[in-house]
């Protein structure tokens, strides 16, 4: 090998070497939560929307938290949509135009790229939000989609290892087992909608006082989907859309999901049950949707000391 073929080998090797350096340095799901919204910010039922266009993308602390609660980590994002599998890639227009950034804990504005989304204003706290359009449609029998969203410098590792140099330029970076068109689930935040008129399975875990029996609101909990991706949810107050004093993880698809709940301020978790399991202290759940269920509720519950 002679010496302008070692100077590329190195030059390639460095290259290597700092990709595995940003990954290894920012490598973890982002805090907060993001979930889908009308363009202004507001929920449906059930999240379930009239139609493709008016799925929105926002992001923050998550609907429901207390105001000590973290919201994202600031930074540039890039986001996709998929089947729930996310073996599919629903998105349609090269990855540099679903970029967005984030200020603050909260969706700030997109990255200009001459080809970024329509973008509309939460009207709860001023954020903005981020269309979705353009996707295709779901080809789950199910109706559901799943929307993603990733660092931009964890996107590029993702790409990488899937042995794509420039990630940002292109639609599909591929796909291997743990890694879905550069989104590596551990990595990554998730929520799913559905569009039209289609059924619901969710999960839904209230809170109580232990001493008192009283409902709770503003305590989280951990949902892992089915691959590994992660998301926080609260429990909230809001009967307009159905929400009476619990955390709701709507449209989830079959496989299992694992939902934690840690000791936090309001709540040091004395027993964690469902159906199906019963814990005593903080810890996790599993919860299976099986392949054939249609409408389906999951009720899991939570009893808290609420002593300082």
């Amino acid at each position: 090998m002679n010496q302008a073929q070692y100077g590329k080998l190195f030059s390639v090797l460095l290259s290597l070497s700092a990709c595995v350096w940003t990954a290894t340095a920012v490598a973890h799901a982002p805090s907060g939560a993001i979930f889908t919204t009308l363009p202004d910010g507001s929920e449906v039922n059930f999240n379930i929307y009239p139609s493709k266009d008016l799925v929105y993308l926002d992001g923050g602390p998550g609907i429901g938290a207390p105001v000590t609660a973290a919201g994202l980590d600031d930074g540039i994002y890039v986001f996709q949509v998929t089947d729930p599998s996310g073996k599919t890639l629903l998105s349609t227009d090269a990855a540099k135009c679903r970029q967005f950034s984030v200020a603050g804990g909260v969706i700030a504005s997109v990255v200009v790229t001459g080809c970024e989304h329509a973008t509309g204003v939460d009207v709860d706290h001023g954020a903005v939000t981020v269309q979705l359009m353009p996707y295709a449609d779901t080809p789950n029998p199910g109706g559901v989609y799943k929307a993603w969203v990733v660092r931009v410098d964890d996107f590029l590792a993702g790409c990488l290892a899937l042995g794509v140099a420039s990630g940002l330029d292109v639609v599909d970076c591929g796909k291997t087992h743990g890694n879905s068109h550069g989104f590596i689930p551990r990595h990554t935040k998730t929520d799913n909608f559905k569009v039209g008129n289609v059924s619901n399975l969710e999960i839904d875990t209230r809170f109580y006082d232990d001493v008192t029996g009283q409902l709770l609101d503003g305590i989280g909990l951990t949902w892992v989907d089915t691959l590994g991706s992660s998301n926080v949810k609260y429990s909230y107050y809001k009967p307009q859309i159905g929400v009476v004093h619990f955390s709701h993880i709507e449209a989830v698809e079959a496989g299992v999901h694992n939902i934690t709940v840690a000791d936090q301020p309001g709540c040091k978790v004395v027993k964690f049950f469902s159906k199906f399991q019963e814990i005593y202290g903080a810890g996790t759940i599993d919860v299976h949707v099986k392949p054939n269920d249609k409408t389906w509720t999951h009720y899991l519950y939570v009893y808290c000391n609420t002593a300082p």
